[in-house]
C-alpha cells in the first residue's frame, strides 16, 4: 500500500484491503512496516513522535475488531510507545478471535540516509507483553502461536540477519515474515537500484531456503520525501521458490497457499537444522574472530 496522508485514512483504506483479502480466503494478512502512517524517520524530527500509539492502542483495538469478525490473523506492525521517552518499531499480531496473541519488536536497527530510526527506536528485547522477561530466553526472536500457524515476524532491517532467521525457525515458527519499508533514494536509483532490489529479495530467499521455512515480504509503495518504496512484495516457499511477487507501483493483494506440512518434506530432502555443528558455532557471539 502507500500511504494516505493521515491514520485515520490509512487505516480505513487498509481495513478495506484487508475484508477483500479475507473475502478470497485468506487466514493469516500481513501488513507494511509501520503501516498506519508516513515513515516518519527521513529525518531527525521530535514533532514525528507524535505519530506513536500504545499497545494495546487505538489502531490495535480497530485491528481487533475486524480480526474477530473475518476469523482471521492480521499482523500490526506499528509505531509504538512503550513508556515516556521509550519508543519501539513493533508488531502486534491479533489472533483470530482479536486477542493479541503476541510482540514482536525491531530487533535491528538502522541508521543510514533517510533511515535514521536510531532517532526513534529502542532495540527490542525478550519482554512478554505483560513486561516480563523470560528466563529460558537471552532474545527476541519469539514465535508467535496463532490459530492457523506459529509465526516469526521481523522488521525490515532484521531481514538480512541470517542470525535472526535461524533463530526464528529453531524456536518453531513456521512462517517468517517481514513487514518492510524500503525503497530507492532518488540520487542512487540509476547506478545501484537494481542491484540493492536484488539483494533484498535473495537475502530472504536464502532464509527460506536454509532454514525450509516459508517467508513473507510485505512492502510500501509510492513516494514519500526522496523516498520511493520498491514494493515488489513477495511470499517463496521452503525451496525459495517464488510463489507470488507484487510491482513496484500497484496497491496488491499476494496470496499464496502455504501448505505446512512441505516444511518437514524440504527439511527432510535438504537435511540443514539436522547437519549443523551446534559444538562449532560459539565464536557467532563474537564481534569480530580476527583479532
Amino acid at each position: 500500500m502507500r500511504d494516505r496522508g493521515t491514520k485515520e485514512l490509512t487505516t480505513q483504506a487498509t481495513i478495506q484491503w484487508i475484508e477483500q483479502a479475507a473475502q478470497a480466503g485468506s487466514q493469516i494478512v500481513c501488513l507494511q512496516e509501520l503501516f498506519a502512517t508516513c515513515y516518519p524517520c527521513q529525518a531527525e524530527d521530535h514533532a514525528m513522535f507524535d505519530l506513536a500509539e500504545s499497545i494495546p492502542g487505538p489502531t490495535t483495538d480497530a485491528m481487533s475488531q475486524v480480526a474477530k469478525r473475518l476469523g482471521i490473523v492480521i499482523v500490526v506492525p506499528l509505531f509504538e510507545r512503550r513508556t515516556a521517552g521509550v519508543y519501539h518499531n513493533s508488531v502486534a499480531v491479533l489472533d483470530a478471535d482479536g486477542t493479541i496473541a503476541g510482540v514482536y519488536r525491531k530487533m535491528h536497527i538502522p541508521d543510514d540516509p533517510l533511515y535514521y530510526e536510531k532517532f526513534y527506536f529502542t532495540p527490542g528485547d525478550a519482554a512478554r507483553r505483560d513486561g516480563s522477561v523470560p528466563t529460558d530466553r537471552a532474545n527476541g526472536f519469539n514465535v508467535i502461536q496463532t490459530r492457523f500457524a506459529k509465526l516469526g515476524v521481523g522488521i525490515c532491517w532484521d531481514q538480512w540477519y541470517p542470525e535472526a532467521a535461524r533463530l526464528f525457525a529453531l524456536a518453531g515458527a513456521e512462517i517468517l515474515l517481514y513487514p518492510t519499508a524500503i525503497g530507492w533514494i532518488d540520487e542512487e536509483k540509476d547506478e545501484f537500484g537494481a542491484g540493492q532490489l536484488d539483494a533484498w529479495m535473495t537475502s530472504m530467499r536464502a532464509h527460506a531456503i536454509a532454514n525450509g521455512i516459508f517467508v513473507g515480504a510485505p512492502n510500501r509503495i509510492g513516494n514519500e520525501g526522496r523516498v520511493q518504496f520498491w514494493g515488489n512484495s513477495f511470499i517463496v516457499s521452503p525451496r525459495g521458490e517464488m510463489m507470488e511477487r507484487g510491482d513496484d507501483q500497484t496497491e496488491q493483494i499476494l496470496t499464496a497457499d502455504c501448505q505446512l506440512a512441505e516444511i518437514d518434506v524440504v527439511r527432510t530432502h535438504w537435511p540443514f537444522l539436522r547437519d549443523r555443528r551446534i559444538d562449532a558455532y560459539s565464536d557467532l557471539t563474537r564481534r569480530w574472530i580476527g583479532d
